[in-house]
């Protein structure tokens, strides 16, 4: 697992991003992750190293969150500017834990982004006067060579690092841009990258409205465009800027191409350890270490598939661009991604802390996570029926204790897709698992032949040879739970004709309806093996 020191955090993201309002520990405290919090779920109960971001935590909530992180192994604490009360580090201190505050303006989950990667970086040697390290690491290096503030953007405007050299102007709009990870759009902005884009090396670019000018270079491999360097321009930029710039995006291409096929190979490793894991043959210890999951996290499998009618050559396409959308909303998510394509249909190991406690409070936590699961598959198919322009589907497999049961979570997802309605887009496991219970019946009975005999051969035969319609009449009977007046409602009859069908079928196929035994035979093979069923008819 990736760690960094509080120092190496706060030399890479420095302030006003973040701060340190108290260290009990001393900043060579260990880093191990950060997360997110609200106050309604379930506490993590074991997290060393980590640093939780209390997302609307109130005053009152501190001394608890405190005590629970203490004793959770954490490293500290993060609130934003303005939180950091004095009793807020008063309870830190008394548990041993860092405080740290970042800016009020910040989006909490831009701020877990970002602190996610800064503490996945790692600084690396320097060459030339530039660092062939982290992307942090060389927007200083760069910074310091060029005289100005520096951010690296990937091909989306999305800012992947910045300089922290002390002294180094840096303008309300690039203060935006870095709180928010994103290059704020606008027509103004749009043509300065269609300049940059079009330019064979560096430009020096005018200053919009009440920015000050940059300089800007874009960062190139093999003729495809990764991204940008931009330095912001207040004067002090060197005589040999361009051609450190220049450098410097050389680097940077070097450091994108190489995170992306550290990205590749996570995501190659990441993929075959889901495919084992829903096949029951990974070791559970091992993957959750390698998933980041920490020892008895309760977990689910939610699989996203296809509409049936998507054509077999636009289908394999259609599919790999799903996975890539789930696995972008898994990461913004939960901060990580265990994604995999199989068959065609895509899973997703969905984490439930909280769930199948045994506590009435760890009940209500496992309904609320079951909730916020729905509803996050709900939003992964209303996105990916606009993006992909085709209907998806999803069914969640049961909550399950460890990922030692993963596999039968899959089996129940699978079955939910199975079973799905023509009308429904996503369900859990719970909620038709009379469907899914009569489909696995169906497949055991079907596989038997001593279970397939019996009279609803007869009947159906029957019905087929003098058009009688005395299956169906005997199913709706029975769903309605033998109440003829019901049963005749669901066939549109009248109670006689109903009650003749009834008569007539037991005195010709020699059915014994008072017979519950026989009964319930009859109908699970009429409901099962016929495939019937009454309320369909209503």
């Amino acid at each position: 697992m990736d760690a960094c020191t509080l120092q190496e955090l706060l030399d890479t993201l420095g302030e006003p991003m973040l701060r340190v309002l108290t260290a009990p520990a001393g900043l060579t405290a260990r880093v191990s992750e950060v997360l997110l919090h609200d106050a309604r779920d379930p506490f993590p109960r074991s997290a060393p190293g980590a640093l939780l971001l209390m997302v609307g935590a109130r005053a009152g909530d501190v001394g608890p969150l405190a005590h629970d992180a203490a004793a959770a192994g954490m490293a500290g604490l993060v609130v934003r500017d303005g939180d950091g009360q004095p009793d807020t580090v008063a309870a830190a201190k008394a548990h041993g834990l860092a405080l740290l505050a970042v800016d009020e303006d910040a989006a909490w989950h831009h701020v877990h982004l970002l602190l996610a990667s800064a503490i996945g970086s790692r600084p690396g040697p320097a060459s030339s006067g530039a660092a062939v390290g982290d992307l942090f690491a060389l927007a200083n290096a760069v910074a310091a060579a060029v005289g100005g503030a520096t951010v690296i953007e990937d091909a989306r405007q999305r800012i992947l690092a910045y300089s922290t050299v002390p002294g180094q102007v840096v303008d309300e709009a690039r203060r935006q841009g870095i709180l928010g990870r994103q290059v704020p759009s606008s027509p103004e902005n749009t043509e300065q990258y269609r300049v940059l884009f079009a330019a064979p090396g560096p430009v020096r670019l005018a200053a919009l409205d009440d920015e000050l000018p940059r300089l800007a270079v874009a960062i190139r491999a093999g003729g495809e465009t990764l991204g940008s360097v931009w330095v912001v321009g207040d004067g002090h930029i060197g005589p040999d800027a361009e051609d450190a710039l220049t450098r410097g995006a050389s680097t940077a291409a070097l450091l994108l191409l190489r995170a992306r096929a550290s990205e590749e190979l996570s995501r190659h490793l990441t993929s075959d350890l889901m495919r084992r894991l829903l096949d029951g043959t990974a070791d559970p210890a091992g993957a959750a270490h390698r998933l980041g999951l920490a020892a008895g996290t309760p977990v689910r499998v939610a699989a996203f598939a296809l509409d049936g009618t998507v054509s077999a050559s636009d289908g394999e396409q259609t599919a790999l661009r799903l996975l890539d959308l789930v696995r972008l909303q898994c990461e913004a998510r939960y901060g990580r991604q265990a994604c995999v394509l199989v068959d065609g249909s895509v899973y997703a190991l969905l984490p439930a802390a909280g769930a199948g406690g045994s506590t009435r409070a760890e009940q209500r936590a496992s309904g609320r996570g079951g909730e916020r699961h729905e509803r996050f598959a709900e939003d992964i198919v209303r996105r990916a029926g606009q993006a992909l322009r085709v209907p998806v589907r999803a069914g969640l497999g049961d909550v399950v204790p460890d990922l030692a049961a993963v596999r039968g979570s899959r089996d129940d997802a699978d079955l939910v897709l199975r079973v799905l309605g023509p009308d429904e887009d996503v369900a859990a496991v719970t909620e038709v698992r009379a469907r899914v219970t009569l489909l696995r019946l169906r497949e055991l009975i079907g596989e038997q032949r001593g279970l397939t005999a019996g009279a609803w051969r007869e009947v159906l035969a029957h019905d087929a040879e003098h058009g009688t319609d005395y299956a169906r009449t005997l199913v709706c009977w029975l769903d309605a739970g033998c109440d003829v007046a019901r049963a005749a409602k669901l066939l549109a009859v009248h109670p006689n004709t109903c009650r003749y069908r009834l008569r007539h079928a037991q005195q010709h196929l020699r059915i014994d309806l008072d017979d519950p035994d026989e009964r319930l035979v009859l109908w699970l093979q009429l409901r099962t093996l016929g495939g019937l069923r009454g309320a369909d008819r209503a």
